[in-house]
This record gives C-alpha cells, structure tokens and sequence, in this order.
C-alpha cells in the first residue's frame, strides 16, 4: 500500500453561476454531431456541460421526460454555458455558429431554468428510461478520443444494424 499525507491544500473558490443556459442542436447523422464536439472544443468553448444522445436514446427518454427533443434527428448535442448574464450570451451565440457549421438541423436555447432543467432531464434519466423498454441492459461507458468519436459511433451503429442489437448511445 502506499501513504499519503497532505500538508497544505491550495483551493480557487469560483462563485456560483448567475445564469445558465443549455443549446439542444439536433444533427441529421451522429459523426455530424461528433464533428460538432470536436468544433466545440477546438473553437476555445469550454462548456459547463456537453452530452450527446443518438435517435434510440432520445426516443427512449422522451416519454419519461417530454423535453421536446427533436425525433427526426440521428442525435441531438446538450450544451450549456454558466456564467455571467454577457458571458452566457457570447458563449451561446459562438456555441450556436459551431453547430450551425457543423450541419445542426434545430437548434433551441433554453429560455428559463425550467426548460434548461427538463432539456438535462432525459440525459440524467437514461438509465431508468432504458429500463422502462428493456427487462435489463449493460452499461458500458468508454473514453474516445474527440478526433475518432464520429467514427467509432458510426462503427456502433453499423453493429447495430449488422448484428441487430439495441443499443442507446
């Protein structure tokens, strides 16, 4: 075993967010919505938080939650920004021209902490939502380099249809 002993501890205190907001952008394939994280971060954007869905999963969690996703779309992105009310702003109008770039078919902005807490609501519901359309499932969480995950995710896909697996990404 090993022993640790901590003598000082150096903290940065932030203060607490005085607004937050959330962009839903819907992509007509995943690696668009791939591409579109990667855009996000390469463009400078460090998000408060960035979660993708495929179309099983939005259809899975949307009628737990009635959040309004959008399913049409091979994926939708979640992408928040907190901070000041002017930082908020410049962050969402950069954060929406990525995913107009990146090939977004909707984009929506949260309009009151309501509608921001119901578009998180699925993502943070997925695991009951899943076992609401299955007797059980198997949880398996990875790390994919952001310049690989359009094609990995693709590549899931393709198993899906090859092997006939139901598989919520």
């Amino acid at each position: 075993g090993m022993l640790g002993i901590v003598t000082e501890a150096t903290v940065k205190l932030v203060p607490t967010p005085k607004v937050a907001r959330v962009i839903m952008a819907s992509f007509a394939t995943v690696e668009e919505a791939s591409d579109a994280v990667t855009n996000v971060i390469a463009s400078g954007i460090i998000p408060t938080g960035l979660e993708m869905m495929d179309k099983r999963a939005t259809h899975m969690v949307e009628p737990f939650v009635r959040a309004g996703y959008d399913l049409d779309a091979a994926a939708i992105l979640l992408c928040e920004s907190d901070g000041t009310p002017e930082e908020v702003e410049d962050e969402i109008a950069r954060m929406q021209q990525v995913f107009q770039n990146a090939g977004a078919t909707r984009l929506q902005v949260s309009t009151s902490e309501q509608e921001r807490a119901t578009f998180w609501a699925g993502r943070k519901n997925a695991f009951p939502a899943a076992g609401r359309v299955s007797p059980d499932y198997y949880c398996m969480d990875g790390t994919i380099p952001r310049r690989h995950l359009g094609r990995v995710l693709t590549a899931i896909e393709q198993m899906k249809e090859t092997y006939g697996l139901r598989c919520a990404n």
